[in-house]
């Protein structure tokens, strides 16, 4: 389905809805926020959660929509249309984050297809910490000893890198909307599961009370405030091109301020309802093993792979829960993984005027070429070390410089207009200011946090090397590249022509 400027449209509001809420939900809202949440206050932590939704998340995603909306592109041409110059920006947004996070990302994908299958025979045995690190991986001693390409997470890799392809080269609606009509119910069905089966668990409660019970005094620590805001824009996966991108495809008549209010609300609310299956599991393997929740808590990949299979071994029908955990992952994963291909394909359409099926082929060969780094022996070191500057550096400073383009280089009030001539729920000043002085101060104290904790030590305790010609390269690597494609002429179009305003609803 195409609109009248030959460009593709969604099919129904709904799959647009959809298909965003599937990109902001990802491996994070399972593993990531739950514990973020308990080490930071517990139930007292959704005080700042939500207001840095309110300040900070929800007017920069609605900034997203309307940019991609009114501008009529893919991140590149938007930020061309918003002010000259100003292209390269879009670029870096979304080179980083297809050639930087998706590499690494669909690793991680793979590493849950495996465990999907392993999670049948409880394959992990009686250590699953062991069986992670030293089978599974096989981790060599460091980042600079890459050692050889597990076979089984390749096979993995290549699997998942054909699902990507498959739905991406439909196209919008007939790829990308359909799947997420079908992961995103499912998702939901499967985590609902997950999380009414946990809680039959014995220590469940005790799981739950340490997951939500709130200490009022951690609010008042700054850190708290700085992880709450990080968890937000990251979540909603702000600064990545990808929301510009989906909106472009939206209808001229949009209510753009209620779909960003749905998609954050629905992500938000899903990251907190999937903590409960998280912690009454954490509850359940601590009453088992006469130990604390604290004792077995753990994080993102060790919470994944380690602490939930040593669960699942020990709890009664664990092969079929640990096969629906790892199955709801896999699809968090490829929906979020999908939408990544599109911010970077849809701006290689919009600036060259290239086939798209032709131009998915290719991204997605080069896909697995450049993930391969991550499917050897050193895999997981590379991995921590490109996650932490990508994310924390990179996707921050287009954050900073996506709000400070609009808010300054950009007529907010004309913006403002556009978003309310449609929306039913209306905007006020207070989002110019969000715009131009709340994000930017917010984000740029987030990124002054982080470059004072490298200053004193390199991060992870890597040393200096590896850090800077993994991490600092990888992300220099793809302002250089940002540049390079905006030197680029535009092909059979000026970028400057049909924003959304000039058209007829």
């Amino acid at each position: 389905m195409e609109n009248g400027n030959g460009r593709e449209q969604w099919q129904t509001q709904l799959g647009f809805v959809l298909a965003a809420i599937g990109s902001a939900i990802g491996l994070g809202n399972i593993w990531r926020f739950s514990y973020m949440a308990y080490s930071n206050g517990g139930g007292a932590f959704l005080i700042p959660y939500l207001f840095a939704l309110f300040t900070a998340g929800i007017p920069l995603l609605i900034l997203e929509f309307a940019l991609g909306h009114e501008r009529m592109g893919s991140a590149p041409l938007a930020c061309t249309r918003v002010k000259r110059g100003w292209e390269w920006l879009g670029w870096w947004a979304v080179t980083l984050v297809m050639f930087g996070i998706e590499l690494y990302y669909v690793v991680i994908i793979a590493w849950c297809v495996c465990y999907f299958f392993l999670s049948f025979s409880l394959g992990w045995g009686a250590d699953p910490n062991a069986y992670f690190f030293k089978h599974f991986l096989a981790l060599s001693k460091s980042a600079g000893q890459i050692g050889v390409i597990r076979t089984p997470i390749l096979a993995a890799l290549i699997a998942v890198w054909v699902i990507n392809w498959g739905i991406v080269y439909r196209g919008v609606g007939k790829g990308l909307e359909k799947a997420n009509k079908i992961f995103m119910p499912l998702l939901f069905i499967f985590t609902a599961i997950l999380v009414f089966w946990s809680l039959t668990l014995p220590g469940a409660l005790d799981g739950i009370k340490a997951y939500l019970t709130p200490n009022l005094s951690k609010i008042m620590e700054p850190k708290v405030w700085i992880d709450a805001y990080s968890q937000i824009f990251f979540t909603l996966s702000l600064g990545f091109g990808i929301m510009i991108a989906y909106a472009s495809y939206l209808p001229g008549k949009s209510d753009l301020t209620k779909n960003a209010v749905i998609t954050a609300g629905v992500n938000c609310g899903y990251s907190l309802f999937a903590g409960f299956a998280v912690f009454s599991v954490l509850g359940f393997m601590a009453a088992s093993q006469g130990k604390s929740i604290a004792d077995v808590v753990s994080q993102s990949i060790g919470l994944a792979f380690v602490a939930y299979p040593k669960a699942v071994s020990m709890m009664p029908g664990g092969p079929l829960f640990g096969a629906i955990f790892f199955l709801c992952l896999v699809m968090a994963g490829i929906s979020s993984s999908i939408s990544i291909m599109e911010a970077f394909v849809s701006a290689i359409v919009d600036k060259f005027n290239v086939g798209r099926k032709m131009t998915v082929s290719v991204v997605s060969a080069i896909g697995v070429i450049g993930s391969l780094i991550f499917t050897t022996q050193a895999g997981l070191y590379w991995l921590d070390i490109a996650d932490h500057f990508l994310t924390h550096y990179g996707i921050v400073v287009v954050g900073i410089l996506e709000a400070i383009m609009v808010g300054w280089f950009f007529d907010t009030k004309h913006l403002r207009r556009y978003i309310n001539k449609n929306s039913t729920m209306r905007l006020g000043a207070w989002w110019d200011v969000t715009v131009k002085f709340v994000v930017p101060l917010v984000l740029g104290i987030i990124l002054l946090g982080d470059i004072s904790k490298e200053v004193q030590k390199p991060y992870g305790g890597y040393g200096w090397t590896p850090v800077v010609l993994i991490g600092l390269n990888w992300v220099l690597s793809t302002v250089i590249a940002g540049f390079l494609f905006a030197s680029r002429p535009w092909k059979d179009k000026c970028p400057l022509e049909v924003p959304r305003e000039n058209q007829e609803d």
